[in-house]
């Protein structure tokens, strides 16, 4: 058991749009990832998502309307709900979603990690 230093493990983190594991627990990934600009439309048809923003703020663009998050807030995504993260500056996320997530969903392309670093 070690705890774990959000603010020291998101200092190591240079690249936008790559997700860290930074521990486990029963089956599921706490990621951390650095936000900046758009991502793709995707969804999980198997998994849930939570993100909880550290610091910054983004936006949740759904199909159905966009959701503004600030720091301190967080989101579930249920499955099969197609979004797309979007962050006009640099923003801090944790993501709490079962190990087997791909961080693109439904849609491989050049952002699709098949397997994620650990921080």
């Amino acid at each position: 058991m070690q705890k774990v230093n959000l603010k020291q493990k998101f200092d190591r983190i240079t690249e936008y749009w790559k997700p860290y594991v930074a521990g486990e627990l029963n089956g599921q990934h706490v990621k951390l990832d650095k936000l900046k600009g758009e991502f793709v439309w995707h969804s999980h048809a198997n998994e849930d998502e939570m993100f909880l923003v550290v610091k910054g703020r983004f936006r949740m663009a759904l199909r159905t309307g966009d959701i503004d998050l600030e720091e301190g807030e967080f989101i579930v995504i249920p499955k099969g709900v197609e979004h797309k993260p979007v962050a006009d500056q640099e923003c801090w996320i944790l993501l709490f979603e079962p190990a087997t997530t791909l961080n693109t969903g439904n849609v491989e392309n050049e952002r699709t990690l098949k397997t994620l670093e650990r921080i």
